[in-house]
């Protein structure tokens, strides 16, 4: 098996290390974080250092890919972009649970995770670094860019867009062919039936703008 290293250890590493458990085809060498002293463990794995520590760390663990386990969109970025600069050659590992239905034709890009129940049908094209939660589902053809995420329970109409580093929340629901702009957070149980620009936060039923927001703000 593969040699993994995984960035981050919170609640959501915590998910992905169950998917990589259950799919058993990679080995979680040790984890990443600012916040856990070395030595100590996560989830029964060692903690090895910080970020700065990763080359030494591929080198001495045979290290041959990585996964950047942090939810926060613009986190997950930052995270991503240091370890690349650190290590240019790092693959970054493409995790799916063993019980999502992905069509045969669903491209998912570097560093993608998508978990427990979810459903992409066919046509689907989602970008590096995404994350697709438990019990989400994606209808055909739609495109997630770049670090976009989708919230447990989300639903994706075919033909939806959601641009880079956004966030659709917790069972929020994208009518057919909306599309949702970059840097943008969709809140929680949401209904979005027309499209929603970039760099805004907006919920409600129907779904309106509440407010702007920068394009690197937290929303965890």
């Amino acid at each position: 098996m593969e040699n993994i290293i995984i960035l981050g250890a919170g609640g959501h590493a915590k998910v992905i290390i169950d998917i990589i458990e259950q799919i058993q085809t990679l080995n979680i060498s040790g984890i990443i974080d600012p916040h856990l002293a070395k030595g100590t463990t996560f989830m029964g794995y060692p903690a090895l250092g910080k970020d700065a520590d990763l080359p030494q760390l591929i080198s001495k663990y045979q290290i041959s890919g990585a996964i950047v386990a942090i939810g926060d969109n613009s986190s997950r970025q930052k995270v991503a972009e240091t370890a690349r600069q650190l290590c240019p050659n790092l693959k970054f590992v493409t995790a799916i649970h063993p019980t999502a239905t992905l069509a045969a034709d669903v491209i998912l890009g570097e560093g993608t995770v998508v978990m427990a129940g979810c459903v992409i049908n066919p046509g689907v094209r989602v970008g590096s670094f995404c994350i697709v939660n438990t019990l989400s589902s994606v209808d055909h053809d739609c495109k997630l860019a770049d670090y976009a995420s989708l919230g447990p329970r989300a639903t994706l109409g075919g033909e939806c867009t959601v641009g880079e580093s956004s966030m659709i929340g917790l069972g929020a629901l994208l009518f057919h062919g909306v599309s949702v702009g970059a840097h943008t957070v969709i809140g929680g149980g949401s209904l979005v039936n027309k499209d929603v620009g970039s760099s805004v936060v907006a919920y409600g039923q129907p779904a309106r703008i509440i407010r702007r927001r920068q394009p690197y703000e937290r929303y965890l």
